[in-house]
């Protein structure tokens, strides 16, 4: 057995131990690159990709909005949303799981984490929905599936991390998946809406309250500029996203420390500035490591090897891109989307390009496929939150977000095959 063989072998154990990520991955990256050349030199590499990622100005907006996540979390933010999209939707068959979708969705594009949004928005609407006549698998499944939905939308840390990765536009990107964002919504909403409607359940009054509308928009008055500012700001195309994230920063520290006074700024704050910084900081360490341990795949022609096997077996774009599907739905069950982005995105950039595979749309599918891979049987992660969040058995969360899967997988069929929805906006 080589010496690289048996290191590989020594690293895989220690990752199944539960080892952090980013120890295993540099750890492969340091065994690949002395192993392969022999010399020690060939460490550098990893300083050289360390001290790159250190220098791109977009890195600032991932600690600062992973702050802002952090800080809405221990807020009544999620509640005041939630209220206001009731009063707009509530009065629709399937009203309240349609304002559940989309409070979801807005959470989880600030949280950039599904399972945050299914702990602390779940725990609020499961009884809310089952009091109101939801069935249970019928409610299981949305919350379960909903966690992930707003990765699509800014300020989504995926998003950023995939534009640090791949060195595209995080703006463009964040253009590009908008209409695929709020398709994935709408086709979520329109199931909930038939199935409340066929079974002939109105769970609220039979027209729209505008007083109860405005009194939810004004109980949440200082929750909405967050909004603005990330839409203008983002979309307007006025300032760079990471300008973006401390303006917002500024803001949701300013409201909600010394107007709302949800947060106390001496007590409260600094445990969620520690929590914040190790989250993104861990992430950050990770992709370091990894920028190193592609290096290696680079240098070895790794991806190189892999094209001229694909196009061995096939040179059709069609085909190429259901196999990339099935492949990322794989890794999005299997790993954290962090993890995905770092150590897959600089593989299959090449081998998309080289099928003529828009950078800007390979993004959209990508981000797509390991958001639905979170609900995606057996292991996908939401699966197992949902079911220690509402201590149900993993195997009715199977069955309650079958409906759901299949749903998604129609969506991202026509994402992947029809990427004028994705890049109309970006050209």
């Amino acid at each position: 057995m080589s010496p690289l063989t048996l290191a590989i072998i020594v690293i895989l154990i220690l990752a199944l131990l539960e080892t952090p990520v980013f120890t295993v991955i540099a750890a492969l990256s340091i065994a690949c690159l002395y192993f392969m050349d022999h010399d020690l030199l060939a460490f550098q590499m990893i300083l050289i990709e360390m001290n790159r990622l250190g220098a791109m100005p977009v890195l600032v907006a991932f600690p600062l909005f992973t702050f802002v996540g952090c800080l809405l979390t221990e807020t009544r933010a999620p509640q005041r949303i939630m209220n206001f999209v009731e009063a707009l939707m509530g009065w629709l068959p399937g009203g309240l799981a349609m304002a559940a979708l989309c409070s979801c969705a807005f959470f989880t594009a600030l949280t950039g984490a599904s399972g945050v949004t299914i702990v602390a928005i779940g725990s609020i609407l499961y009884p809310v929905m089952r009091n109101k006549g939801y069935g249970e698998r019928f409610t299981l499944g949305l919350l379960t599936t909903s966690g992930s939905l707003g990765l699509l939308f800014p300020p989504s840390l995926p998003v950023i991390l995939y534009g640090v990765v791949a060195q595209v536009d995080i703006g463009r990107i964040f253009k590009a998946a908008l209409v695929p964002g709020i398709f994935l919504i709408v086709v979520l909403c329109a199931y909930a809406f038939f199935k409340q409607l066929a079974a002939g359940r109105r769970e609220g009054p039979r027209g729209i309250s505008f007083q109860q509308v405005k009194s939810t928009f004004l109980s949440g008055i200082w929750d909405w500029p967050v909004i603005v500012i990330i839409l203008v700001g983002v979309y307007g195309g006025f300032v760079t996203i990471a300008e973006v994230s401390a303006v917002v920063l500024i803001y949701v520290v300013g409201v909600e420390c010394f107007v709302l006074k949800e947060i106390s700024f001496f007590k409260a704050l600094p445990a969620i500035i520690v929590e914040s910084a190790v989250l993104s900081g861990s992430i950050i360490i990770i992709l370091g490591v990894a920028l190193g341990f592609t290096g290696f795949l680079v240098d070895e022609q790794i991806p190189n090897r892999i094209l001229a096997f694909l196009t061995a077996l096939t040179d059709s774009k069609l085909l190429f891109l259901g196999g990339l599907n099935l492949f990322l739905l794989a890794v999005g069950c299997i790993m954290d989307i962090f993890s995905a982005i770092v150590i897959v995105v600089p593989i299959i950039i090449p081998i998309a390009l080289s099928y003529g595979v828009d950078p800007i749309h390979l993004c959209v599918i990508f981000l797509v496929n390991l958001e639905i891979g979170y609900s995606t049987p057996p292991v996908g992660i939401n699966l197992f939150i949902s079911s220690l969040k509402f201590e149900k058995p993993v195997t009715l969360l199977y069955r309650a977000s079958l409906p759901y899967l299949i749903l998604l997988l129609g969506v991202l069929i026509v994402i992947t095959y029809v990427p004028w929805l994705s890049l109309f906006l970006v050209k």
